[in-house]
């Protein structure tokens, strides 16, 4: 049995303080502001799915968990201008980290851990609260038992990796909220 979840706490912990967070449980959230997100996650997931998929990560799992496709939907129903989103640092950095664990299924299983994971767990609170319909978030099948399939993947050599996500995620909603959030943020009265 992994300690991964163990292993892994306190960069979990600090990546769900952030204040992108709060915004994002708020249910106040702009949708170009949430699309933006969603272009950001479109790029980790596509390269991350498409490696994960090609060295078998996913075959052990009972359902469908790949985002990639839902997240574009979500990122087309929301986005209504001619440019595209800014890609933020940490997404180039996610993705140039790939020339380095492309072939590595365990580096890319804690990848799967963390993201797909979050999806299927704390993605079912984010689903109420963000604007559009948040397929995203929506699976067929047994949530419990897919995460136990993907829980049964993991090792504690994995750790590091994990952590490096959860950083790599702080980072991203640190650097979504430094963007003018003034023009993304729906006003309250």
């Amino acid at each position: 049995m992994s300690n991964l979840k163990e292993l892994t706490k306190e960069a979990h912990t600090n990546a769900e303080r952030q204040d992108f967070v709060k915004v994002l449980m708020s249910g106040k959230m702009h949708p170009d502001f949430y699309a933006t997100y969603l272009w950001n996650q479109h790029k980790k997931y596509d390269i991350l799915e498409a490696l994960a998929g090609a060295l078998g990560v996913f075959n052990n799992i009972p359902m469908n968990i790949r985002r990639k496709q839902a997240i574009e939907a979500d990122f087309l129903e929301l986005w209504k201008h001619e440019h595209q989103p800014t890609i933020v640092p940490s997404t180039t950095e996610y993705i140039e980290r790939f020339k380095t664990i492309m072939s590595d299924v365990n580096a890319l299983t804690a990848h799967v851990y963390v993201l797909h994971m979050g999806d299927l767990s704390g993605g079912q609170m984010i689903k109420k609260r963000i604007p559009g319909s948040g397929k995203m978030y929506e699976f067929d099948g047994d949530v419990l038992e897919t995460k136990e399939a993907i829980r049964a993947q993991t090792n504690d050599d994995m750790a590091e990796e994990a952590k490096w996500m959860f950083e790599s995620a702080t980072q991203l909603f640190k650097e979504m909220m430094e963007l003018d959030i003034e023009h993304y943020l729906e006003k309250t009265n």
